[in-house]
């Protein structure tokens, strides 16, 4: 079986504590939380991956770094897949900014991609970064039947929408179902060019849990 596209979210932050839009490159680092995470999800590793790589931001690469420590695994950092940008909202905390992120979220995940927040991203510029990295990762390491995982340390918001995009997993479970810390999206590629999606999270399919929206860490 050919191997699988790992994109895993980063440790716990400050941020994720307190609820803050923090999507700029660098951004904010782990909490001593975060680095417990980063370390357990490396061990927690059957094999080591072929190849681990992070978004820029600090909290990705610092995740990356503890996985490597524990696989051997040299870590770098890929282009394009840092955390959706959410402009002028960027390190608000309050209900409204909250709500008009995930209003524009929601927009992106039913197809209308064109919306954006406030000085910030749509959904297809995210996706015009994003979906080119994956794809060069797909076509360097995984074309082979005998290809090990690849593990890619990213961000919530981002690797929700991709999944979204390339993998036909549907709202509402990918805009109701948040993804904690080290959470995982693991991704097979298919014969046809197109990708599977394995696991979500704690989910496997079919992928029709029913949970309601929360306000929990919002890139989440």
């Amino acid at each position: 079986m050919s191997g699988k596209l790992i994109l895993v979210r980063h440790g716990e932050t400050e941020g994720n504590v307190a609820k803050i839009l923090d999507t700029t490159v660098p951004g904010l680092p782990l909490t001593e939380r975060g680095v417990a995470q980063a370390k357990t999800f490396g061990s927690s590793l059957l094999a080591p991956p072929t190849a681990l790589f992070s978004s820029a931001a600090l909290r990705a690469r610092q995740t990356a770094g503890y996985i490597e420590a524990t696989t051997g695994v040299t870590s770098a950092v890929l282009d394009g897949v840092y955390e959706v940008q959410v402009g002028e909202m960027e390190g608000r905390s309050d209900a409204e900014a909250h709500e008009i992120f995930q209003r524009t979220y929601r927009a992106w995940h039913d197809g209308d991609l064109a919306q954006r927040p406030p000085g910030g991203e749509s959904g297809h510029e995210v996706l015009a970064r994003f979906l080119p990295a994956i794809e060069n990762l797909r076509a360097e390491y995984l074309g082979g039947a005998d290809a090990g995982d690849i593990v890619v340390v990213t961000h919530g918001a981002a690797m929700r929408l991709v999944t979204r995009s390339i993998a036909g997993v549907r709202p509402p479970f990918t805009t109701n179902n948040h993804l904690d810390n080290t959470d995982a999206i693991e991704l097979a590629p298919r014969v046809d060019g197109g990708w599977e999606c394995l696991r979500w999270g704690r989910f496997v399919p079919p992928f029709t849990y029913d949970v309601a929206p929360h306000a929990d860490d919002p890139m989440g």
